[in-house]
């Protein structure tokens, strides 16, 4: 009798192979939409979170029971956050200040960027360094510096020479639309790192053969260059406006005679306060505390945050499919 074993045949050692093949990839797969779901969850828990309080009311803010989804749900809390933070004047003066300066900011970066890429002079490599510079340093380093040069601004003594006196550029837009002219606002030297990493991609054959038919540089910088920049541009200016939008620290600094949200909302907790007090402490007489319960000023920061960030949400879904289509293109010239 043969005791020895048959080989199994192709086709089940083929089949078995393309088994566990077809285990590993849906093992695969599984694995990673529920590392994606974690993630995304990580992401929008907090801000469904905020979602959820901003249309609770009191009663709903101290009950136990109510987890997410409001038993009683008002709109109070944002029309309160509205008179509080003059939403609508500080939403317009917010608008016009951040789109005024991102566009300069964005025109000034792309100047920088294409000389960076596509011309050669003195002391270039050191000038690309001071742009590096910028991406590394935080401005709160040099706010000192700022504060002096802006508080008594002049150039090369002509003001005093006419004026008597420098120019005080604190508490006015003109400092921060000057500071973005130049190429010096929030993450510039982002943006012309950008700009400059994308130019450089682009076939000089493009610019040959504007010069050959009699386009001048800055012609051809207008001509040809810039509209097939018009991903990176989109990018850049996305993130000038957002980054714009939320920052308090430039608008603090020259903008304290405006109505901004990111200064609003910094203020809310202390505006909802005073109101508390006016509102329910008045004719409580003595031994009530001066001070809104910490659950009700956390709700009514978090319906602030709620609308400042509503108009990014909004140009977001309007630009989502310019701006993938610009990060994508972005991503294949650089």
């Amino acid at each position: 009798m043969n005791n020895t074993k048959k080989p199994k045949e192709w086709g089940s050692i083929s089949s078995d192979y393309y088994l566990k093949k077809r285990i590993l990839d849906i093992t695969y797969k599984i694995c990673r939409a529920i590392l994606l779901f974690g993630l995304c969850f990580l992401i929008l828990q907090p801000l469904l979170d905020k979602l959820s309080i901003s249309f609770m009311g009191t009663n709903d803010l101290y009950d136990g029971t109510v987890i997410s989804i409001p038993r009683s749900f008002t709109l109070d809390n944002f029309k309160l956050t509205a008179t509080l933070m003059n939403f609508w004047t500080a939403l317009f003066q917010t608008f016009a200040i951040v789109l005024s300066s991102a566009l300069l900011q964005i025109s000034a970066c792309t100047l920088a960027g294409y000389g960076f890429a596509r011309f050669k002079f003195p002391l270039k490599n050191f000038w690309f360094m001071c742009v590096m510079l910028i991406i590394v340093v935080p401005p709160q380093t040099i706010m000192s510096s700022l504060y002096l040069n802006f508080r008594f601004f002049d150039v090369f003594g002509i003001f005093r020479l006419f004026a008597g006196s420098p120019i005080n550029l604190l508490n006015s837009v003109m400092g921060l639309l000057l500071l973005s002219a130049t190429g010096m606002g929030l993450k510039s030297g982002l943006y012309i790192f950008m700009l400059r990493q994308y130019f450089r991609g682009m076939p000089k054959e493009l610019e040959e053969a504007a010069w050959v038919d009699g386009c001048g540089k800055f012609k051809t910088f207008i001509r040809i260059m810039l509209p097939d920049a018009m991903p990176i541009l989109t990018s850049c200016f996305l993130f000038s406006f957002v980054w714009q939008w939320t920052d308090s620290f430039y608008s603090t600094l020259f903008l304290s005679n405006f109505r901004m949200l990111s200064r609003g909302i910094g203020g809310l907790a202390e505006r909802y306060a005073q109101w508390y007090a006016q509102s329910h402490i008045a004719g409580a007489g003595h031994g009530v505390s001066n001070y809104a319960p910490v659950a009700q000023t956390q709700m009514m920061i978090a319906t602030g945050m709620l609308m400042c960030l509503a108009p990014l949400i909004l140009l977001y879904l309007v630009a989502q499919k310019a701006f993938v289509e610009s990060l994508s293109q972005t991503g294949i010239k650089m």
